[in-house]
């Protein structure tokens, strides 16, 4: 997924109210920017971080710019963007690129399913079993190399895996696909102590029959892409 505006790089001064950022371009000026994750964003929000913004001239926008990307300027970027990994990877069902979801001709995002909830993606083909395909956005690390979900308690994510275990008691297919938007972690765990209960929902889940795929991104100022090679699991102690 290529970004549909080249971004431009800021500094970072603060993020507040979870969905706003004030910047500082590289000439000078101060702008605010719309950000796109409600999560805690832990060790992604500190001021004067290099990030990288994506503008708009859209009438209908507030805010004239968007907050995509933080560069830690080693060569590694985090997407926080959290409406991104949808769109990478659909991408990557449509083009077949998930091997275990290969089989699957169409792709339908944002289905109704469950009690008021949509699946971010239900697969279908004739002969096979329906897929519902569930996508989290993974932004934290606390230890190199490793990437964590989630970065803050989360009811909504717990309430999905209880709708996914239902499906997959019907029969159908269920999957908690994992997308790791940090270009430095090969190694993927839930975060158990920051939401004791959906690491209990996720296991409970998971005794149902819900499949688990994690997998990580190549990520750079140009755009998001989806990498073929999953993340290795890793259980913290």
């Amino acid at each position: 997924m290529r970004f549909e505006t080249p971004l431009i790089p800021a500094r970072l001064i603060r993020r507040y109210k979870r969905f706003l950022a004030d910047c500082r371009l590289e000439d000078g000026r101060e702008v605010t920017a719309h950000c796109a994750n409600p999560g805690s964003m832990m060790g992604l929000a500190e001021p004067g971080e290099k990030i990288w913004l994506e503008p708009n001239d859209d009438p209908k926008k507030k805010l004239k710019y968007g907050w995509r990307l933080v560069d830690h300027e080693n060569g590694h970027f985090t997407g926080v963007d959290t409406s991104v990994p949808n769109k990478a990877l659909r991408a990557a069902l449509e083009a077949r690129e998930i091997p275990v979801l290969a089989a699957y001709e169409t792709v339908r995002p944002e289905v109704k399913y469950g009690e008021n909830s949509r699946i971010d993606f239900l697969l279908t083909q004739p002969g096979l079993p329906d897929a519902y395909v569930e996508v989290k956005s993974v932004t934290l690390s606390r230890q190199p190399g490793l990437a964590e979900f989630p970065d803050s308690v989360t009811a909504r994510g717990t309430k999905h895996l209880g709708e996914l275990a239902a499906m997959a008691a019907q029969g159908h297919r269920a999957v908690m696909l994992y997308l790791v938007q940090r270009t430095d972690c090969d190694r993927f765990a839930l975060a158990a102590d920051i939401d004791p209960t959906y690491a209990a929902a996720f296991e409970a889940a998971r005794a149902q029959g819900v499949e688990k795929l994690v997998y990580g991104t190549q990520i750079s100022p140009m755009g998001i892409l989806v990498t073929r090679q999953s993340i290795v699991e890793r259980k913290l102690r």
